[in-house]
């Protein structure tokens, strides 16, 4: 009877297996994940993820996810002393003073990031860029040369940018932030980029399209992205990015940002049919049909990081 009790009790067990989720633990990392908005950014907005649905996708499967909170628009040293803050204040909160993260950027969230991972590497496993700002974008060196320094046009550049970082903060209940589109427009140019590279070369290839060093200081470098403007006409941004990415000519981009300036560390693709807001599964999830989901794409890389022990 005992011997019979004992079989069955291992094929229930068995069964029970079974149906569980393959991919259960998938997404589990070593160390917490830190999101990091880029321009115009945000944590939540009348309840859009910046990072639409991936922080979901990947906490379901085992992660510990953060979303950051640093200015809207401003210098990258800027925003890279508040994630700082956050970061500090999440050791404080987990009890936890040699926790580290596992810092993932979009657009100017990847040069924010590597400002963090430059001062205080104590605090940072990895830095994954993803469309990431980190040589310049041809966008803004053409809007900084249309707005000349202490122009008029400069002015009201920055009042329209104001208004608008304001009315997010009032949703998004982050008013206590300071905002400068100027200062946002500034770090992205190429030149800005060059000058803050210099203070923080890590990750940042030495050649003009090639890959950085995989790993500084312990960190490890990663980063991914995309070179098709175009990806859904259902999409409302569509156009406007369409529009903007003349600003590259013929070189390869996801609207915003050059393919090559996207690359830092060990390069797993930049040639994803996604724009620049595809990179974060936006607008509200519509992206091209003809390529991975975005969300797939963050899974496969936090099951990176967790194979790389990280």
């Amino acid at each position: 009877m005992k011997s019979t009790l004992k079989v069955c009790a291992v094929a229930l067990t068995a069964c029970f297996s079974f149906a569980q989720p393959a991919s259960a633990g998938y997404t589990t990392t070593k160390n917490p994940t830190m999101l990091v908005h880029g321009l115009f950014g945000f944590d939540n907005l009348l309840g859009l993820d910046y990072f639409y649905g991936v922080k979901d996708e990947l906490a379901k499967e085992g992660g510990l996810i953060y979303s950051s909170t640093v200015s809207a628009t401003g210098s990258t040293e800027v925003r890279g002393e508040q994630l700082l803050s956050e970061l500090r204040r999440l050791r404080i909160v987990n009890n936890n003073p040699t926790m580290k993260f596992n810092l993932v950027g979009h657009s100017h969230g990847a040069p924010t990031a590597r400002y963090v991972a430059g001062v205080a590497p104590d605090l940072v496993a990895s830095v994954t860029s993803i469309g990431g700002v980190n040589r310049g974008s041809k966008v803004a060196d053409v809007a900084r040369g249309v707005i000349a320094p202490g122009s008029l046009a400069e002015s009201v550049v920055n009042s329209v940018s104001a208004a608008f970082t304001g009315l997010m903060a009032l949703t998004t209940g982050t008013t206590s932030l300071p905002q400068s589109g100027v200062d946002a427009m500034n770090s992205l140019t190429t030149a800005g980029s060059t000058k803050f590279n210099l203070k923080f070369p890590a990750g940042v290839p030495t050649t003009a399209c090639g890959e950085g060093a995989y790993v500084v200081n312990g960190i490890r470098y990663y980063s991914w992205g995309g070179s098709q403007p175009l990806t859904n006409v259902w999409d409302p941004l569509e156009g406007g990015i369409t529009a903007v990415s003349l600003a590259f000519g013929g070189e390869a981009s996801d609207g915003l940002v050059g393919a090559c300036s996207q690359k830092l560390g060990k390069v797993i693709r930049v040639d994803y049919k996604m724009n620049h807001v595809d990179e974060i599964n936006h607008t509200a999830g519509v992206t091209s049909w003809f390529e991975v989901n975005p969300k797939s794409v963050y899974r496969t890389h936090a099951n990176r990081l967790q194979q790389a022990g990280l």
